[in-house]
């Protein structure tokens, strides 16, 4: 089967894309949410480009799992855990004890997860190369 890298990389920054427009409008939760997918959908055209297949959804732990030759250093990983906390927490009303997404998501937030996110993203396209 062929390599599918590349389509999941364009993904990867289509979904950065769309972190960026949505953090201008002030969506803040689908800002940092669509960082994250970002981020993972990277990692995971790393996988590929590899032969492999990466499952879950966890950004750090998919990077820490990638072998030791296209990891990227520890500091990327720890900042990625940031990312992993928005997979779910942007879209179900019941990550918080009231109150919706909407109502717990910062400017600040959103924008660190892109600012992560873009990291990974970078990587991951330098993998590629």
């Amino acid at each position: 089967m062929a390599s599918r890298a590349e389509d999941w990389l364009r993904q990867a920054q289509r979904d950065l894309d769309h972190a960026r427009d949505t953090l201008a409008d002030g969506t803040f939760e689908w800002a940092a949410f669509a960082a994250q997918q970002g981020a993972e959908k990277a990692v995971k055209a790393v996988f590929q480009h590899l032969g492999g297949e990466a499952r879950g959804h966890s950004v750090s732990q998919l990077l820490a799992a990638l072998p030791e030759a296209v990891r990227p250093p520890r500091d990327l990983i720890e900042a990625s855990k940031e990312l992993d906390k928005h997979y779910i927490g942007p879209r179900y009303p019941n990550s918080y004890p009231e109150g919706a997404p909407l109502d717990f998501y910062t400017r600040a937030e959103a924008q660190r997860a892109i600012e992560t996110a873009e990291r990974v993203v970078e990587h991951c396209q330098r993998q590629l190369l």
